[in-house]
């Protein structure tokens, strides 16, 4: 699928990595030829924004399905799909299969298992998978508990300039457990662990982090004493990057009071303390990137108790809207919340996307930020409607999306 004919995009609010900007922008040969006081040249297609943000297209670091309409729904025009499938992504061959099957519409960019069948032992041949398409090497839903494996890994990917991204629970201590220790789990009666399970996590990977020199993305990151180790490590220079997802800046675990098991997720909901954490290090930039986590699941693991529920959210297509949410409660400004979903996993994945600049890939989106709509499990566009945010009202939706200067 290419562009036929330069694009124009003009009448609206362009979201700049320096700000936002009234103006407009020009798409020849899928890519941003111009940008702001742009005049439409004879045989430019024009479309009008008419005052709606002019944005990249979103980058969504760490999903584990492709929701292609809920992707689409949600601005998403690139992905980075974690390892955990069926079969895992632990071989050259699954890893190019991958690579090329959101085209042309959709570029999904996947992560090489970090160890072979994710078992946390071996290591799997990450620099062949690299060469097949792999833009990272990641750990999946699972922590690595051999320290000396962890190490292996992160030197080997440091040698090939790879990120890896981490899960960040001490699976010895969170077991069987589906939420977190105190009041709440409590009152349930439900199996949990302490908060601390993370804290250990990254307390020892932050370290081998910086014995290797490797650059590690943390992908959820969701407690206070967590954050403050992010914190301190970069004060220090460590390459390391920090993520979350909407449910952990957005809900505390009181959403479980009701065993409802759409809020059955992992790492499971933390208390409100840390969740005013999130948002803290949202603010000050401790928290790099927010992805959607998009993990849709079907009624036969869903409609269960809540122990026995499988964790994961349908998330791609709300991801955008909460996001929004914290420009609204001026936690960030618009910038800084389309570089969170966009322009901070655009460099990590080392594409050249996710930022309006010259030059780079022509995957836009057109959004209209007050939209008010209400998110409704029932009819969403993913495989599944698991979303904890079921009937909750939202604002600002994607009103056209553009991969590639090419209309989706």
């Amino acid at each position: 699928m290419k562009q036929r004919a330069p694009l124009c995009i003009t009448n609206g609010q362009l979201i700049t990595p320096g700000g936002v900007v009234a103006g407009s922008v020009r798409l020849v040969d899928g890519r941003i030829a111009a940008l702001g006081d742009v005049t439409p040249q004879d045989g430019d297609e024009v479309v009008y924004a008419r005052g709606n943000l002019i944005a990249p297209g979103l980058v969504d670091c760490g999903v584990f399905a492709i929701d292609k309409p809920a992707f689409h729904f949600g601005g998403i025009t690139r992905a980075a799909l974690m390892p955990d499938q069926a079969p895992p992504l632990d071989l050259p061959s699954r890893v190019s299969y991958i690579a090329k099957s959101g085209k042309p519409d959709l570029w999904v960019h996947p992560m090489a298992a970090a160890t072979r069948d994710l078992a946390g032992s071996d290591l799997a041949e990450i620099a062949l998978m690299k060469d097949a398409g792999a833009r990272g090497a990641a750990t999946g839903r699972k922590w690595i508990s051999d320290s000396g494996v962890m190490l292996r890994l992160l030197q080997y990917a440091a040698s090939l300039d790879l990120p890896v991204i981490a899960h960040s629970e001490d699976a010895d201590i969170v077991g069987d457990a589906v939420a977190t220790a105190g009041e709440m789990a409590t009152r349930l009666g439900l199996p949990s662990a302490p908060a601390a399970a993370e804290t250990l996590a990254l307390a020892r990977d932050i370290a081998l982090a910086e014995m290797s020199g490797a650059r590690v993305h943390f992908r959820q990151v969701t407690t206070r004493a967590g954050l403050d180790l992010v914190r301190q490590a970069k004060a220090r220079r460590a390459a390391i990057t920090a993520g979350v997802t909407p449910a952990h800046f957005m809900l505390s675990d009181l959403a479980m009071a009701d065993f409802r098991s759409f809020a059955r997720l992992s790492p499971p909901l933390r208390s409100e303390d840390d969740r005013q954490a999130v948002r803290e290090a949202i603010a000050d930039g401790t928290i790099d990137m927010i992805a959607s986590g998009h993990d849709p699941r079907g009624p036969e693991d869903k409609r269960l108790p809540f122990a026995d529920a499988e964790p994961g959210m349908a998330g791609a297509e709300t991801l955008l809207a909460m996001v929004l949410g914290l420009v609204r409660d001026e936690v960030v400004d618009m910038a800084r919340a389309f570089d969170l979903v966009a322009g901070a996993p655009a460099r990590l994945l080392g594409v050249e996307a996710g930022a309006l600049i010259e030059g780079y890939e022509a995957d836009i989106a057109l959004v209209d930020p007050d939209k008010p709509w209400i998110v409704q499990s029932a009819k969403m566009a993913a495989t599944a409607g698991n979303t904890p945010f079921d009937g909750q009202p939202t604002q600002g939706r994607v009103t056209a999306l553009y991969k590639g200067g090419v209309a989706v």
